[in-house]
């Protein structure tokens, strides 16, 4: 955001600008305008008192991407903005619908959080560490390791991914949410403990055998295979071949399952 000090502006100067005018603004106020006309770098705003409103491009979009928006659309609209500074040597309030939709996402995105809801969210970019995101237009990321084929995702760009939040904290912007988690929750009436499923091998290790279950990664311990030792579990797994195994633990905070061998029939 702007800083505001940039502008020549101070708390006590805005107060005693609208108190000299009878006006009961305050910076960090919400009030209603109506946009009447676009100049090169902004839109003035009639907010219905003597004092203009201006309106900064940089305060138009939540987001940074101008390319898809007619900007042309702003100008006769009536709506709520954020009084954010005063300048002084244009004697008008500076005006954002940016950082309004800031704090209204983020009263969103934590209600979604205490709900559980599970959200649809496009995949905009792929890095090393995962996908970037948008959630209720704010920046979002979803790790690698809630993922479960990373390599597939590469040809499902501006698609969309079930998701769960894993973690919001407003104080440092950071979104992160869990591909993994969302796909636990929509096939929990077949993923409980105890139920008998089949997975597909998908890697094989000396301490054990991960098992993709419904898309949900799933690991079989060497201690859970059987009551027999297995000198070399190569030879008696193959990948990509589908076994009976049992739910015996379900890591919500990982989204990940343990599974057992033992008594399956």
């Amino acid at each position: 955001m702007q800083d505001i000090s940039s502008i020549g502006f101070s708390e006590k100067d805005f107060g005693a600008i609208l108190t000299q005018y009878s006006y009961n603004l305050h910076s960090g106020d919400i009030i209603a305008g109506t946009v009447f006309h676009q100049e090169s770098k902004g839109f003035l705003v009639d907010v219905g008192v003597d004092i203009a409103g201006y309106l900064p491009l940089n305060e138009v979009l939540l987001g940074s991407d101008y390319s898809n928006y007619d900007l042309m659309h702003v100008v006769n609209t009536t709506r709520e903005f954020f009084v954010f500074a005063y300048n002084k040597e244009r004697q008008q309030l500076l005006l954002s619908i940016k950082r309004l939709e800031y704090i209204r996402a983020w009263k969103r995105i934590k209600q979604l959080e205490a709900e559980e809801i599970i959200l649809y969210v496009p995949l905009i970019n792929i890095n090393q560490g995962g996908i970037l995101t948008v959630l209720e237009g704010l920046q979002s990321f979803i790790p690698r390791s809630h993922l479960i084929l990373f390599n597939t995702y590469e040809s499902m760009l501006k698609c969309y991914l079930p998701c769960k939040i894993l973690l919001v904290d407003e104080k440092t912007n950071k979104i992160i949410l869990s591909h993994k988690l969302a796909l636990l929750y929509l096939y929990s009436n077949l993923l409980r403990v105890g139920r008998l499923v089949y997975g597909q091998i998908i890697q094989i290790k000396q301490y054990g055998i991960f098992i993709n279950i419904y898309g949900i990664p799933a690991l079989l311990h060497i201690s859970e295979i059987g009551y027999k030792y297995i000198n070399n579990i190569n030879r008696v797994f193959r990948i990509g071949h589908k076994i009976k195994v049992r739910i015996i633990h379900i890591d919500m905070k990982q989204a990940r399952l343990s599974v057992s061998r033992r008594e399956v029939v």
